[in-house]
């Protein structure tokens, strides 16, 4: 039982490609990548808890090229 040569992967890859298109497989690459970021952040944020999220401030001055200014406030670790 040998492994599977490059010839039988692109062959392979042949014929999902016709049997699906290049069209809806970039579709389900997109999809799939969107999931994956997803995932990702809702870890980042579900590993926070209220006090270690960072404040985020509007303030009311803003320039004519950005309508809104954002104020971080950095807090230091003790």
């Amino acid at each position: 039982m040998g492994s599977f040569s490059i010839w039988h992967w692109l062959i392979v890859l042949l014929i999902v490609v016709m049997v699906f298109g290049t069209k809806k497989l970039k579709n389900i690459g997109e999809d799939l990548g969107g999931a994956v970021k997803g995932f990702k952040q809702g870890m980042k944020e579900g590993g926070m808890t209220d006090d270690e999220k960072p404040a985020v401030q509007v303030t009311g001055t803003a320039t004519s090229a950005d309508k809104t200014t954002i104020d971080v406030e950095a807090k230091q670790k003790s």
